[in-house]
């Protein structure tokens, strides 16, 4: 109220003002009446040494009511995320009456913002200020490496994000000194941190390295999505799907046939003699 109190007397004195440049413009001269049609009057002192009036600049404090004005009148979830985004960018903590002077929310006025920000899970209040508060309370790269190693099952990137300002930097850093993995999860499509310990050493016997190289796998992409999903894995494609959109919108879903590889014979031109190895089973 106070707010729209301040714009009612400013417009009232801009009326003001313009009646007054209105009535000063009604009551100077016009040029015809200086000039006589018959005689020709000197002009007065007091006419020449007339200047014009300085124009009147109004204040270019209406914009930024206007604009408190707006924030003030927006929906209380609006003021809250403007509060919770200065919280998050300036990472420090602010009395109701710092907070209005950066972002323009008077919560001292508007107890719905207040209490909501109070309770937030996003938000500290320690009974005088109010600062962000990140799901782990982390500083910097050696503490953001100790808290991954906790999580041998992995930790997600996006409960991360907000622990300090360069936390993805860092997440970076450490994937690439090898000290931690990041990979996506397919049923969620988010990324994982995992610890990457160099004491653990994992050796792979060579008889289950045949064996897994040596599986057979389906040649069709239906088979192989439903022997993921008998063995409780979901598959990262859906073939079945984009083959029927394929055939509503008239594109074959046949396999290009595979272009019948050229061998190498006598008659063949050689260019590269110097290479013999090339040429151990050159057909007779």
């Amino acid at each position: 109220m106070a707010l729209q109190e301040q714009l009612d007397r400013f417009k009232k004195q801009q009326e003001k003002c313009q009646s007054t440049l209105t009535s000063i413009a009604k009551s100077r001269p016009s040029k015809s009446s200086l000039t006589p049609k018959t005689v020709a009057v000197a002009p007065s002192p007091s006419t020449s040494a007339r200047t014009p009036a300085p124009a009147v600049k109004f204040s270019n404090d209406t914009e930024r009511l206007q604009h408190i004005n707006s924030i003030r009148k927006a929906p209380a979830g609006a003021q809250i995320k403007r509060v919770i985004d200065l919280l998050l960018e300036t990472r420090q903590a602010f009395t109701p009456e710092q907070i209005n002077d950066h972002c323009y929310v008077d919560m001292n006025s508007n107890k719905a913002v207040f209490d909501s920000l109070r309770n937030n899970p996003k938000v500290h209040y320690d009974g005088k200020r109010f600062s962000y508060k990140s799901k782990h309370d982390l500083k910097d790269k050696s503490q953001l490496l100790v808290l991954i190693r906790k999580f041998p099952e992995g930790i997600a990137v996006i409960d991360l994000k907000d622990a300090y300002p360069n936390v993805m930097d860092d997440l970076q850093a450490l994937k690439a000194v090898g000290q931690i993995w990041l990979l996506s999860n397919f049923d969620s499509q988010e990324d994982i941190a995992y610890p990457n310990d160099p004491r653990m050493v994992i050796k792979v016997d060579d008889d289950l390295k045949q064996l897994f190289r040596g599986i057979e796998l389906p040649r069709d992409m239906l088979d192989i999505e439903k022997d993921l999903q008998k063995n409780g894995m979901k598959p990262a494609t859906n073939t079945a799907k984009r083959r029927a959109a394929a055939q509503v919108q008239g594109i074959s879903t046949k396999q290009k046939p595979k272009k019948k590889k050229h061998e190498i014979s006598k008659r063949t031109k050689l260019t590269n003699a110097h290479l013999p190895e090339l040429f151990k089973n050159l057909g007779s």
